[in-house]
């Protein structure tokens, strides 16, 4: 239906973001008072976020139990994942620390959204105190505080074991599942509420602050657009070049029809049987092709790792609020656990950032909400690193496992006879997507 669809969503977003900065504009006394739709909002996403994480990361466990039966592919597989993610996420941090987009913006001094979490108190006990906290008092303890960093502890461990448990533990797999799937549906639901939550962080920012509050907003928008570029053409163009020998212009350029949807859709679900028919085509094994791509759609998010990364500091720098290393660390922690299996979520990027920020209850949850009005735009950039970072990753685990027919790799790549996008196919494939959700939502 066209008024579900994320075309019209996003439409509803900019409508409101525009009414939010002419009413903050015009009729700022007024306008400070919309500020109880955003905390509505983002209470919302608190509630969902425990549950809905435990329940992507038992997945993600259960979906790598396939891998784990491969062997050394596989181990290859996750331990690239975990060390690329990981860099995108520090590289991510580094813009911020360079470019401090969140200097100009100052936020509300506001918790009623969030959930004050003891593992902030924690850190300063040192890293025994911690390292005692992540351990649960009890699962259902950790859900009723909302304590994210306890709940991807448990969920860590009942997903292995799950596995571990094997036919007996399939009843609660489809539990799992089928809680998933109701949890996926609130948060549908929840996030077809993002106008009003941006309508009034938008409105009680300008009315409060002034208009050029919010100017560091689109600085922050700039900064991952170049970010993101930077990341997939000089990091991920580097690894590439180093373990295939291969030109990541060239590749690009072999897979530009899929790029061009990934763009016009932000989401790379249309694309994914296309990728790996091509490629297998271009020669790259269909045993590696097979495994890492569709286990890169969970494990493997480049970009996603990189927003995460930019918006902690960027929020803490509009917070004025000084992370210790501590506190960064135990973000970057929880950052890196949650946003395993968040693709294809709707919304899951502001789930997994409320999650991350619940580490340093001094944030305002309001900073969230405004990147909310941009995050059209941002999956535009976050879905190209997600897709790229995979088919690069396919490449150079191939490589290491010897998986490809390197002459023909290099011949297709190397001629000038790559079939031209088809406008044709183009039209087709963008019928196909049914909503335009952004990447890693």
């Amino acid at each position: 239906m066209k008024f579900l669809s994320g075309q019209f969503l996003f439409a509803q977003i900019v409508f409101m973001t525009v009414l939010g900065f002419v009413s903050g504009t015009f009729f700022p006394d007024i306008a400070q008072n919309f500020h109880i739709f955003s905390d509505c909002f983002l209470k919302l996403i608190s509630m969902i976020s425990a549950p809905l994480i435990f329940c992507v990361l038992v997945q993600g466990i259960a979906g790598a139990g396939n891998l784990r039966t491969i062997g050394r592919l596989g181990v290859k597989a996750l331990s690239y994942f975990e060390i690329m993610t990981s860099i995108a996420l520090g590289f991510g941090l580094l813009a911020a620390v360079i470019f401090q987009p969140g200097t100009g913006l100052t936020l509300p001094i506001q918790q009623s959204a969030q959930t004050p979490p003891v593992a902030g108190k924690t850190l300063n006990g040192g890293f025994a105190s911690f390292l005692l906290h992540l351990i649960p008092l009890n699962p259902i303890d950790a859900f009723g505080r909302n304590d994210i960093l306890q709940v991807v502890v448990f969920a860590m461990i009942f997903g292995c074991a799950m596995v571990l448990a094997g036919k007996e533990a399939e009843p609660v797999v489809r539990f799992v599942n089928s809680l998933g799937s109701i949890l996926f549906q609130i948060m549908g639901f929840i996030i077809r509420l993002a106008p009003l939550g941006v309508f009034g962080a938008t409105s009680y920012t300008i009315g409060h602050y002034g208009l050029f509050s919010i100017i560091p907003l689109l600085k922050f928008l700039i900064i991952y657009f170049i970010s993101v570029l930077f990341f997939v053409f000089i990091i991920l163009g580097f690894t590439l070049k180093v373990f295939c020998k291969i030109n990541i212009f060239s590749l690009l350029s072999y897979l530009k029809e899929e790029m061009l949807i990934v763009l016009a859709t932000t989401s790379s679900d249309a694309v994914l049987p296309a990728i790996m028919k091509k490629l297998i085509n271009l020669g790259v094994g269909s045993k590696t092709v097979g495994i890492v791509i569709p286990a890169g759609y969970s494990f493997n998010l480049d970009a996603l790792s990189i927003y995460i990364g930019l918006s902690i500091l960027f929020l803490s720098q509009a917070a004025h609020v000084a992370l210790s290393w501590k506190e960064l660390l135990s973000v970057i922690f929880t950052a890196l656990l949650t946003s395993k299996g968040a693709h294809g979520v709707p919304g899951m990027a502001i789930v997994i950032l409320t999650a991350t920020l619940s580490m340093v209850p001094e944030i305002p949850g309001v900073g969230i909400i405004l990147l909310v009005s941009v995050d059209w735009f941002i999956g535009i950039a976050r879905a190209f690193g997600n897709i790229t970072g995979n088919c690069v990753a396919t490449c150079v685990i191939a490589k290491l496992e010897k998986d490809q027919n390197e002459q023909q790799v290099h011949e297709i790549l190397s001629s000038s006879n790559i079939k031209s996008v088809s406008f044709a196919s183009l039209t087709s494939a963008l019928k196909n997507v049914s909503h335009g959700s952004a990447e890693g939502e």
